[in-house]
């Protein structure tokens, strides 16, 4: 499809617009519109108001929408945010009546819609109020509408338990022993990429040295760890030890609320890995089986069964893990609305303290690209999220976040569904941006958050293993900057 823009260059706007309602449909940009399928978006602004208008046709026919927002005495920041939404809406409205359905988000794109729904209830809106403005103002449908709402009441709650020099860290450990057909996530299998674990280590403690003496002259407190990747249980049991170990010598740990270690792959984990994640103070461990039936596992890469999966969970309950998160993904290859169903029955069965059910993500680094296959499996995806919903809900379970991503199958939702009280807090401080989070390992992103004001400040580290090694030196100059800001 041709796209155009007239009287303004919101050109990312236009195209996330366009690819959240037809992501089947390759875009280009022209100067002026041709006889095919086209979208054409204009902005204007008379009299103190921002004007959009916004015309597409497809297979001959043609939709039109308009809206205005007033403009002015803003600011620059807030006139381009108004003026954003309406370009988007008037896209949005002018498209979907050539679906066969609206998306269930309607005309959300963003990845934290519980965000936009804490910043309406911080406003003054009630939590009622809120809902209905997602329904009425963004069209999203009234589940996602009061998922969003229940997301955004436990990051509420959680937000209130913060402290001012309360901080989280996440350490990444970028291996795996396969790589997964769907992964987009920085990591090395050990086959192509063992040799750098020891290297990588190494860096790694120095790093978590140099952190650590920042956070203590910070005078910050940690109070959640997550180690994920990857597979963290890729290392070994020495190599787990050392990195546990660096971390308990090197941080004050005393005001800790949860400790998380993805486990991730049943393939990867043993008793002797379980006891040394136990004696090291963790809380919370993720098996994580993608799917319960095991051709699925085959088509995506998977190198273990549905029975090791359920072997790695007992391991963990006999070792003493009463905090379990489980994650499946809606969409898989070769998977159906009755074969996810099986996996959600198997799961709920188990009874982990928390279940997350992803939806699989077509991005530009994984193996499966077909968009057009993401775009015609959307009513199964549908049948799958709201099956599991239905069964969560059913075996006690509630959503407690959410995030949505770029180029999912359909464009739905991951969420974390569990049992009362066993919120991870981290998932929540993390995705609603509630408190600084530092970032160590390859591919790490850390985030100052600014709880007066919500401003938010980066500081990446290096993405691949290599280039992480090579820059041991200056790992902690980006953190030095966020704990230590300029006034």
């Amino acid at each position: 499809m041709i796209y155009t823009l007239e009287g303004h260059e919101l050109k990312h706007a236009v195209e996330e617009m366009l690819f959240h309602l037809l992501p089947a449909v390759e875009l280009a940009r022209a100067d002026q519109a041709g006889a095919g399928d086209c979208c054409r978006s204009m902005l204007a602004e008379r009299e103190g108001a921002a004007l959009a208008r916004a015309e597409v046709r497809l297979g001959g026919m043609t939709r039109e929408a308009e809206r205005s927002a007033e403009i002015a005495g803003l600011s620059p920041l807030e006139r381009k945010r108004a003026e954003t939404e309406i370009v988007k809406m008037t896209v949005y409205e002018a498209a979907a009546p050539f679906l066969a359905q609206p998306p269930v988000w309607g005309a959300l794109t963003g990845v934290r819609p519980a965000k936009l729904a804490r910043g309406l209830i911080e406003r003054g809106m009630s939590r009622g109020e809120a809902a209905e403005h997602l329904r009425e103002h963004f069209f999203v449908s009234p589940a996602r509408a009061a998922l969003t709402i229940r997301a955004a009441a436990t990051a509420m709650a959680l937000d209130r338990e913060i402290g001012a020099d309360d901080i989280s860290l996440y350490v990444g450990i970028p291996f795996c022993p396969s790589r997964c057909y769907y992964c987009s996530f920085v990591s090395s299998t050990t086959a192509q990429s063992g040799h750098l674990i020891e290297p990588y280590l190494d860096t790694l403690c120095r790093e978590i040295a140099q952190t650590a003496a920042l956070v203590r002259e910070a005078g910050k407190r940690v109070q959640s760890v997550y180690i994920g990747g990857g597979t963290p249980t890729t290392l070994d049991e020495r190599q787990l030890a050392r990195l546990l170990r660096a971390l308990e010598e090197n941080f004050d740990f005393s005001g800790l609320r949860e400790y998380t270690v993805e486990a991730g792959r049943p393939d990867t984990i043993t008793d002797g890995k379980l006891r040394a994640l136990k004696a090291a103070g963790v809380g919370r461990v993720s098996i994580n089986p993608q799917s319960m039936d095991d051709e699925v596992l085959a088509a995506i890469g998977r190198k273990h069964t549905a029975a090791d999966v359920l072997r790695a969970f007992d391991q963990a309950r006999q070792t003493g893990f009463g905090a379990v998160n489980m994650d499946v993904i809606a969409g898989l290859t070769g998977d159906t609305a009755e074969s996810f169903g099986r996996t959600m029955e198997t799961l709920t069965g188990l009874s982990p303290e928390n279940i997350t059910v992803h939806t699989l993500a077509i991005k530009r680094g994984a193996d499966l690209m077909d968009k057009a296959a993401a775009s015609a499996q959307r009513e199964t995806v549908s049948h799958m999220l709201d099956g599991a919903a239905d069964a969560l809900q059913t075996a006690g379970y509630g959503p407690y976040y959410l995030y949505r991503q770029k180029f999912t199958a359909g464009g739905f939702e991951n969420v974390g569904w569990c049992r009362p009280g066993t919120e991870c807090f981290y998932n929540v401080a993390m995705m609603e941006e509630l408190q600084t989070i530092l970032s160590l390992g390859a591919g790490g992103v850390s985030k100052r958050v600014d709880r007066r004001t919500g401003w938010i400040e980066r500081a990446n580290n290096p993405k691949y293993p290599l280039e992480y090694i090579a820059a041991a030196d200056r790992l902690a100059e980006g953190k030095r900057k966020l704990l230590f800001p300029k006034r």
